[in-house]
């Protein structure tokens, strides 16, 4: 691709993934950032203790409580909300660090904190990830033995709801494989970064191209 073909390919843009639980969209999330080196995850802030095995700037960033509310105060959030008690939130910070290295930031967020980035990041790409069924979501979510049984059923109404909010997306996919999944991410990506929205140089690439035919015509 020559200097002036790359004028036609757009910038990074943030990546945001949502979906009912047990769709898979942390999944497909990992596969893409693990695939693609200009992709970054944004790492949330919560308030709940580190669980065995999680690092602090990893897995999450870990704050209490006073913390947490005064990044709020400050503006350094992106998004937040309470969830089964605890805090957990984006920083402005992860948006700032991921442009500033040419990286898509990958959004792993429910749908309630994807209508909040949007209003404040209107250029992010927002995908909506479905279950294959309604019975494979079921089963993802009951099967989950660590939980009684009156959580699962919350948690299964949860997302049962969380899919009147597809029509609210750029895109929607379906994760019946992760592999076509990914793919089809991977797609979506290409394709944004074509939208003539996001091409700074196509003025001058049109404008290159005129002067080329204006040449050949003065020679007639």
């Amino acid at each position: 691709m020559t200097s002036r073909e790359e004028s036609l390919v757009g910038g990074v843009f943030p990546v945001i993934f949502a979906a009912p639980s047990g769709a898979g969209k942390t999944s497909i999330a990992r596969a893409l950032r693990d695939r693609r080196p200009d992709v970054e995850f944004s790492i949330s802030a919560t308030t709940r203790a580190p669980r065995p095995g999680e690092r602090n700037g990893v897995d999450y960033f870990f704050h209490s409580e006073e913390e947490f509310r005064a990044m709020i105060d400050r503006g350094e959030l992106l998004e937040w909300a309470v969830v089964h008690d605890h805090l957990y939130g984006t920083p402005r910070r992860n948006l700032e660090r991921a442009a500033e290295h040419g990286r898509h930031l990958l959004l792993d967020i429910d749908v309630q904190g994807s209508r909040l980035v949007r209003r404040q990041v209107p250029e992010a790409v927002a995908i909506f990830v479905l279950p294959p069924s309604g019975r494979e979501l079921a089963r993802r979510l009951i099967g989950r033995d660590s939980e009684s049984r009156e959580v699962q059923r919350r948690r299964l109404q949860a997302a049962r709801n969380e899919l009147a909010a597809a029509s609210e997306f750029d895109y929607v996919i379906v994760n019946d494989d992760l592999d076509a999944a990914v793919e089809s991410v991977l797609e979506i990506l290409a394709a944004e970064r074509r939208r003539v929205g996001r091409l700074d140089g196509l003025a001058d690439f049109v404008e290159w191209l005129a002067s080329d035919v204006d040449e050949f015509l003065a020679r007639e």
